[in-house]
C-alpha cells in the first residue's frame, strides 16, 4: 500500500507522510524569526524578491490579525491567507460573544487546531505553513508557534523555515531574558542577515507592542542593518 497518498492512514512505522510532506513545504520556506522581549515583541521575516513591475503590497509576510495580535508564516502563501482570515473572524467573533479581546494563547490554540482538523479529513491536505503569533496577554508579550501537524507550543525566541536551524542556533547564543525593544530588533535583525543573501532589501520588520503593531519602513530597517553590520 501507498502510504504517502492516503492522509488518514497510518505508515508502519507510525507516520503520516503527507504531514510530514506539509513540513518539508516549511523547511523549504523563506526565513521567518520571532523574538519575545520584555516589552515587545518582535518578528522578522524575508522576503521574497519581486519583479519592478510588481506591486509590492500585495505580497504580504506579517498578517494583523487584531490590533495587538500578528502572524507570520513560512511555507505557502495561499494558505497562510487563508489561516489568517480564518483566524481574523475568529478574533471578531470572540469580541462580540466576550466584549474583550481574545488571548494571544486562546488565538494560536485555535490556529493550531484548524490546522490538526486538515491532518484527520479525507479529500483534504494538511496547511502547508507554520505559523508564529505574536502578542500580548495580561501585558506580558507572547510568542506561539503552530505547525501542520496541529501543534502549539510557546517560545521565547524561534525561527522557521530555510537556515531555520542555523537561527535558531544564533538565537540561543544571544538572546537573554528582559531584552528591550531596541536590542530585541538588534537581535532580529542580525539573525536574519545571517541567512538573507540580499541584505536589507528583502527584510521586513514588524514591532508588536501592548496596545499597537507597526512595521519598520525601508529607510529604518536599512538603519537598523548598517547598525548591526558595525557591532559585528
Amino acid at each position: 500500500m501507498s502510504y504517502d497518498t492516503a492522509l488518514t492512514v497510518f505508515s508502519p512505522d507510525g507516520q503520516l507522510f503527507q504531514v510530514e510532506y506539509a513540513m518539508e513545504a516549511v523547511k523549504r520556506g523563506l526565513c521567518c524569526v520571532g523574538v519575545r522581549g520584555k516589552d515587545a515583541i518582535i518578528l522578522g521575516v524575508e522576503k521574497k524578491a519581486t519583479s519592478k513591475l510588481q506591486d509590492v503590497k500585495t505580497i504580504k509576510k506579517v498578517y494583523q490579525l487584531d490590533h495587538n495580535l500578528c502572524m507570520t508564516f513560512s511555507g505557502l502563501n495561499a494558505d497562510a491567507r487563508i489561516l489568517a482570515n480564518q483566524t481574523r473572524l475568529q478574533c471578531q467573533q470572540y469580541k462580540i460573544y466576550y466584549e474583550d479581546d481574545p488571548s494571544v494563547d486562546y488565538i494560536a490554540k485555535f490556529t493550531s487546531q484548524q490546522q490538526q482538523k486538515f491532518t484527520q479529513r479525507g479529500g483534504a491536505r494538511p496547511y502547508g505553513i507554520s505559523t508564529l503569533i505574536a502578542g500580548f496577554s495580561n501585558n506580558k508579550p507572547k510568542l506561539f508557534q503552530t505547525d501542520p501537524s496541529g501543534a502549539c507550543s510557546e517560545w521565547k525566541a524561534t525561527s522557521l523555515g530555510k537556515s531555520a536551524k542555523q537561527v535558531k542556533d544564533f538565537l540561543e547564543k544571544h538572546w537573554r531574558e528582559g531584552l528591550h525593544e531596541k536590542d530585541a530588533l538588534l537581535l532580529t535583525t542580525k539573525a536574519l542577515m545571517d541567512v538573507v543573501e540580499s541584505g536589507n532589501k528583502n527584510i521586513e520588520l514588524c514591532v508588536i507592542r501592548k496596545n499597537e503593531c507597526w512595521f519598520l519602513n525601508e529607510n529604518e530597517v536599512e538603519e537598523l542593518t548598517k547598525i548591526t553590520a558595525q557591532l559585528q
